[in-house]
């Protein structure tokens, strides 16, 4: 791998919507509540792989890329750093709307913009014939004086709007597969299945990129928030998740188990009420031990320790969840992607045994999962990084998205209250598509 050529400089925190529009395609935007918000454009590198072994492939090419580094950083968090994300399952990328994204790719962008507790700062990257160090400090030059001339506000365009929906999945047929899977669970032959739906909506205006990133932070600031153009065609993946799937810092593993799922009531009486609820019900509780207990027998191999939270109520926008949170210690220094192929997929977005789950997963839905409910996130020099479990989101072109949400099964569910979870789950997608100021 050619040299890796890495020059960051501190700037004016320009207005986040300016800079996003003013920056050319593809284009990624990754922000955590307890990371700093970045957002990017073009490629440095690119690294793609397919197949059983993509996480391998990822992680041998990102070992190539930053051990030939010559980087300046200025500070932590502005560092060179790989985003990107994989397929939930081998051959998950091959039916529409997921033909541009390969089944894991994986981004040194060439221009970085991180927001940081310490200020904003600009980050140009270059690998290959462009690493050289005069030409990277002339373009970094270049981009603060074109980023410092971009107006510091603006205004938002409103939601587009949407012309038609269609289901992937209907009311009927969502019936079928319920039954048939608890049927199964009951049988012995699964513990848990998660199901997912796929909903594509005509938009009635172009997909406002910017203005609905800034609508997700706003309404979703607990939530990881990511976007990911694949090229410079016009697709992208996006989404507010609030389940963190690893993050690693030195030996530093933090996790969560989040299942178990109501809504959101109307008084804070209400509110209380059913998250009292939800953490009283047996069905909810058994599906989230489920997946707390996994995790912790999945990072077993890897910890010297390991400590899980109380158990609670973690309180979203339109829905509430049972979460617990989890932390361990490594018993030897590990790359990040060793523990995301370990954790994925969780028992909250796959099940258990899971190659039954996924087998049925396969035979039951009626389209690509792709990139939902999959890792995304990023990698460091450190082999540090954090990724999210991709669910609340959705694939958009200028006309058109596809909505994802999935619910997990038990021996107890009901196929009706499982069809009205899921269409709680679109909400955070869908609430910033339909129209409105």
């Amino acid at each position: 791998m050619s040299t890796l050529v890495s020059r960051t400089t501190g700037i004016d925190a320009p207005a986040f919507a300016a800079a996003f529009d003013a920056l050319s395609a593809p284009r990624m935007t990754w922000n955590a509540p307890d990371d700093a918000l970045v957002f990017a454009s073009g490629a440095a590198a690119t690294l793609t792989a397919s197949g059983p072994d993509r996480f391998a492939a990822i992680r041998s090419g990102a070992d190539d890329l930053f051990d030939s580094g010559d980087v300046h950083a200025g500070t932590e968090a502005a560092r060179p750093r790989l985003f990107g994300g994989f397929a939930f399952h081998e051959g998950g990328c091959d039916g529409d709307p997921w033909e541009p994204f390969p089944e894991a790719r994986f981004v040194l962008p060439r221009v970085q913009v991180t927001f940081a507790d310490n200020g904003a700062w600009l980050t140009v990257n270059a690998v290959g014939d462009d690493a050289d160090p005069d030409a990277v400090e002339e373009r970094l030059a270049a981009e603060r004086d074109r980023i410092a001339g971009l107006p510091r506000e603006g205004d938002r365009p409103p939601r587009p709007g949407i012309a038609a929906t269609r289901r992937t999945t209907s009311r009927e047929a969502w019936r079928e597969s319920v039954e048939a899977a608890v049927d199964r669970i009951r049988g012995g032959d699964l513990r848990k299945v998660v199901l997912a739906q796929a909903l594509e909506a005509d938009l009635d205006a172009h997909f406002p990129r910017a203005a609905t990133l800034d609508r997700l932070a706003e309404k979703y600031p607990d939530c990881h928030r990511y976007y990911f153009e694949p090229d410079a065609e016009g697709s992208a993946f996006f989404g507010a998740t609030p389940e963190r799937l690893v993050a690693l810092r030195g030996r530093t593993v933090e996790t969560d188990a989040l299942a178990g799922t109501t809504g959101r009531g109307e008084t804070p009486a209400e509110d209380e009420w059913l998250a009292q609820e939800l953490l009283d019900d047996a069905k909810n509780v058994h599906e989230h031990e489920l997946v707390a207990d996994t995790v912790r027998e999945q990072l077993e191999p890897f910890a010297a320790s390991i400590s899980a939270g109380e158990r609670r109520v973690r309180r979203l926008a339109t829905v509430q969840h049972l979460h617990t949170p989890i932390t361990a210690e490594l018993n030897a220094d590990r790359h990040v992607l060793d523990l995301v192929e370990a954790l994925h997929p969780t028992p909250a977005v796959g099940g258990l045994p899971p190659d039954r789950a996924l087998e049925t997963i396969h035979d039951t839905e009626p389209f690509d999962r792709g990139w939902y409910a999959a890792p995304v996130g990023w990698i460091d020099a450190a082999g540090n990084g954090a990724f999210a479990v991709a669910i609340r989101s959705a694939v958009a072109t200028q006309s058109r998205a596809t909505l994802f949400a999935g619910v997990g099964l038990v021996a107890d569910s009901d196929p009706d209250r499982e069809w009205d979870e899921v269409q709680l789950k679109y909400r955070p997608i869908l609430d910033e598509l339909e129209g409105g100021s």
